[in-house]
């Protein structure tokens, strides 16, 4: 079973549309969910939506967070910032898996205009239910953090 009971989730314009299923169906699953915004499809900035998320996530006020932006790389390059995040794009199941097992991801980043809803929701699914495989793993993830 997840230890992941908090999630904390954002988007851009181009991804409030995901957003605002992937909260519902984020809820339907049983999890609490804080919602950073955007509320409308509206143009913004995508760092002012990622910022929260990750700080969220870092001050352990959540145990994950989902970003969707287009590519998904502006949020997961926003949120990388933060010393304690481990921001992954996930455009594959898989790829969501590894990004828990191997790297200890904490926030998975969504390319709205790249996947489908169902399939951004069975990787989100798949990243909270993944678990960090620790093991060779751990002392790779405990080098990524800088300590300059």
């Amino acid at each position: 079973m997840s230890s992941v009971k908090k999630i904390a989730i954002g988007s851009d314009h181009a991804g409030f549309d995901y957003k605002t299923a992937l909260v519902s169906f984020l809820k339907e699953l049983g999890y609490e969910v804080t919602d950073f915004g955007t509320n409308s499809p509206d143009s913004v900035d995508y760092p002012d939506f990622a910022h929260p998320v990750a700080s969220a996530v870092e001050n352990k006020e959540a145990d994950a967070g989902v970003l969707i932006c287009g590519s998904a790389n502006g949020v997961a390059i926003t949120a990388n910032k933060h010393q304690n995040i481990r921001a992954a794009i996930c455009w594959l199941e898989e790829i969501s898996a590894l990004a828990r097992q191997h790297n200890d991801a904490n926030v998975v980043c969504i390319p709205a205009r790249f996947i489908d809803l169902e399939l951004a929701k069975k990787i989100i699914n798949t990243f909270i239910n993944t678990a960090f495989e620790g093991g060779r793993h751990a002392n790779r993830v405990d080098k990524i953090a800088c300590s300059c």
